[in-house]
């Protein structure tokens, strides 16, 4: 039996880590450096001499957790987060459902135009958010909507869409709009890997369709529609495009109506780039723990029901 050369050995071991260098090389410059460049801005402060004018008027000094601390006792900054829960308790919630909805109906036996459908549901995904919620402006404004003007044609009330509590039904709209599609995708993807003989066994035991979905397809799904969850929280706590587009078209939304909205604010429009890293910080903190805690609470679950 022959050996290979040592050197060719040596390659051969080497290549997998050569083919990780440009991720590995992306994920520092794009993901990683930006990170620790936020941790550090959070930790300085800006301390101005007089006006500010003149060479050495501006001194970045070591700030300690004065920045965290203000963040946290910050009410702006809290009452978009207590915002963003009363969003994300419409919005979660109603995408899921309809994404698991949809995936259900497309998985039905006999079902025509199966391709069309599942186009037509994801399609509203891959329109960008920004265009997304200009468009559903424009349906919110009474002056050019051609809802409001069929409701004002037929002598009924006009309600305010962009106003109070309807603003959260509207902001939610265009998320659940947008997301339902991905959702579906991913749980309809998850039914479509069942094995049939599954459903076959439900059938010969006299399981309707309706019987087959709730007692067999939904906890076979239990895995995507944990990541669905994850993935739909995140994106909630992340919430920014839609409330900065429809900001001009409203006065009820504020320029901090989200937590992402207020580290803008600070960061580009009052210039305070330390504090904006600090809220950014906290922000992301924040993210990673209720996701990490609803996985581990999800995983334990799962565990308990295996174990019986």
């Amino acid at each position: 039996m022959t050996r290979a050369p040592r050197g060719k050995a040596y390659g051969i071991k080497s290549a997998p880590y050569a083919f990780l260098v440009p991720a590995t090389v992306l994920f520092l410059l794009f993901f990683a450096l930006p990170i620790g460049y936020a941790v550090y801005l959070s930790f300085r402060r800006t301390e101005v001499e007089g006006l500010g004018l003149g060479k050495g008027a501006r001194e970045e000094i070591w700030a300690g957790l004065a920045n965290y601390t203000d963040a946290l006792s910050d009410p702006e900054l809290l009452h978009g987060a207590l915002r963003i829960l009363g969003y994300g308790a419409i919005v979660v919630p109603v995408m899921l459902g309809l994404a698991l909805l949809f995936a259900l109906l497309l998985d039905t036996d006999g079902l025509r135009v199966r391709g069309f459908s599942r186009l037509a549901i994801f399609l509203p995904y891959a329109i960008p958010g920004v265009v997304a919620a200009l468009m559903w402006g424009f349906l919110y404004l009474p002056d050019v909507s051609p809802f409001l003007y069929l409701l004002d044609a037929a002598g009924l009330p006009q309600p305010d869409l962009l106003d109070g509590g309807p603003l959260y039904l509207s902001l939610a709209n265009i998320a659940v709009w947008g997301g339902t599609g991905f959702n579906m995708i991913v749980i309809y993807t998850s039914l479509r890997a069942i094995p049939a003989e599954i459903f076959e066994a439900a059938r010969l035991d006299g399981c309707s369709q309706l019987q087959i979905a709730l007692r067999v397809k939904i906890p076979m799904v239990a895995p995507s529609l944990i990541l669905t969850f994850f993935f739909s929280i995140i994106a909630t706590l992340q919430v920014f495009s839609e409330p900065t587009t429809l900001k001009p078209l409203t006065n009820s939304l504020s320029t901090t109506w989200s937590p992402l909205m207020k580290v803008y604010q600070d960061a580009f429009v009052n210039n305070d780039i330390h504090a904006a890293a600090a809220q950014a910080v906290v922000i992301a903190l924040v993210t990673l723990t209720l996701s990490f805690g609803f996985l581990k609470a999800a995983n334990s679950r799962t565990k308990q029901g295996d174990s019986r």
